[in-house]
């Protein structure tokens, strides 16, 4: 895998972009807390999340309460996340270009991150940013290890991934029922690629107790 590049540094001229968070998990292995709701700074850990959307300027349609004045509707969930994800979609704004699709629960996504995500995607049609992988890996059956695949060329995927809206939308309907590990395996299904740009490693989804408990301890250090 090439060089991840930082497309912000590139002036290339925006699409118009509405975002899908999905927030409907049910937070299995956060023993009963809703992850969502948890206190991250003295607020939801949702609103943080939103918060970082509401901060770019490259998304044109995201609780006006929070002063959050780009979200626009929320809309209950289905079944599965590939569901909740279609239903989203459904309800952006006529005439976007471009769909974001990201996870509630990464409460650090910052504008800039964002940023470099859609100017990718408006180039290239699918991007998501990707951090370096820092452990082996191995894959394995029956509990042996059959391989270990170059470290080099493995990345972990995070959210906002952004796509094509039409393109988004098609694959997901063709991906159906099958289930998915994320937005961008409905699009390689198709034989597209996504481009994957530079991510943040404080771009963590909280998924653990631990993991809200370092998403506290970063915001206290003042450095989401």
């Amino acid at each position: 895998m090439g060089k991840v590049t930082d497309f912000a540094r590139k002036v290339i001229p925006c699409k118009s972009c509405g975002a899908v968070i999905v927030a409907a998990g049910t937070a299995q292995r956060m023993g009963g807390v809703d992850k969502i709701m948890a206190d991250l700074g003295g607020e939801p850990l949702i609103l943080r999340t939103v918060r970082g959307f509401q901060a770019t300027a490259v998304i044109s349609s995201l609780c006006q309460e929070a002063g959050l004045d780009k979200v626009r509707l929320v809309v209950a969930g289905g079944e599965t996340r590939q569901a909740s994800v279609r239903l989203g979609l459904e309800q952006l704004s006529r005439g976007i270009q471009l769909a974001a699709i990201a996870d509630a629960a990464r409460p650090l996504v910052t504008p800039q991150l964002i940023d470099r995500v859609v100017r990718a995607a408006g180039a290239y049609g699918a991007a998501a940013p990707a951090v370096p992988v820092k452990d082996t890996i191995k894959v394995i059956k029956d509990g042996f290890a059959l391989e270990t695949p170059a470290r080099a060329t493995l990345r972990a995927v995070q959210t906002p991934q952004v796509f094509d809206y039409d393109v988004i939308c098609g694959a997901l309907a063709k991906a159906g029922n099958t289930v998915l590990t994320d937005d961008c395996a409905a699009v390689e299904r198709l034989g597209m690629p996504v481009r994957l740009v530079e991510g943040e490693e404080n771009n963590f989804k909280v998924t653990t107790r631990q993991d809200l408990l370092l998403a506290r301890a970063i915001l206290q250090e003042g450095n989401p």
